[in-house]
């Protein structure tokens, strides 16, 4: 077994129509899994999983529904028969300082960020015991390590989804599921407020120099789905650079 190997795994993947999704459904399929893409992006996810190939499906699917996870489940086992891996990928991301945020702007923002992924574990943790047990995969954010200015609403939302990983890791560790978070830094996907090549300095001060790859992400993900991470469970790995540990002296 090597590290990432996926094969015989069926994998539900939110958000993956695009960006760090796409990249890990590519990634999933490339180590032998199946794949679920999931997404509001109807257009973009039909031709992501059909770039993808046979071995990746796409079904329309709002995280924040709470009726829409049975029809995905559905398809899922319709399809392939199992369930092994959930990655809770969908989010919705916005800059806006705290004075600013109004309830029902913060409520949006909850449920898709927080609020589906927990419907999404309680929607999975059955047909994935009955699977032989699994790994769900949320992802945070740096955002929920850390304070970051215009952050209130999404952050406390990553910081939710963090808290929440840990408790899902007790109560689903007796029934063969792991569960871990993932927090990326700076990632080249739409989601990202500020392009490299608009602000080049912005990112120089970063122990690595750069913003990350939506393949690196794929890449840790992967890993944690796979069996080479069978004793990790409950744990939040970092994956931004540097940027957690501090920057560089400007030396502009």
């Amino acid at each position: 077994m090597t590290a990432g190997d996926l094969a015989g795994k069926v994998a539900i993947i939110t958000g993956g129509a695009r960006g760090q999704g796409a990249a890990e459904g590519r990634l999933f399929v490339e180590r032998g899994a199946k794949v679920v893409l999931t997404d509001v992006l109807v257009d973009e996810g039909r031709a992501t999983a059909g770039s993808i190939g046979a071995d990746a499906m796409f079904v329309a699917h709002d995280v924040s529904d709470e009726a829409a996870w049975d029809p995905v489940i559905g398809a899922t086992l319709d399809r392939w028969g199992r369930l092994d891996v959930l990655v809770n990928n969908a989010g919705v991301h916005r800059v806006r300082p705290l004075v600013d945020e109004r309830a029902a702007d913060i409520m949006e923002l909850l449920e898709t960020n927080l609020v589906g992924p927990m419907i999404g574990m309680r929607a999975v943790a059955d047909p994935m015991e009955r699977s032989g047990g699994g790994s769900i995969v949320n992802i945070s954010s740096l955002a929920g390590l850390q304070g970051l200015w215009g952050h209130g609403a999404y952050g406390a939302s990553k910081w939710g989804l963090r808290g929440v990983t840990k408790v899902a890791a007790v109560e689903l560790g007796p029934r063969g599921i792991r569960v871990n978070s993932v927090h990326p830094g700076p990632i080249d996907t739409a989601m990202l407020p500020v392009r490299p090549e608009d602000a080049p300095g912005r990112f120089a001060t970063m122990p690595l120099g750069r913003v990350g790859q939506p393949e690196e992400v794929a890449e840790l993900v992967a890993f944690l789905a796979s069996d080479a991470s069978s004793y990790l469970t409950g744990a939040e790995l970092t994956i931004d650079g540097g940027l957690a540990a501090g920057r560089l002296p400007d030396r502009g």
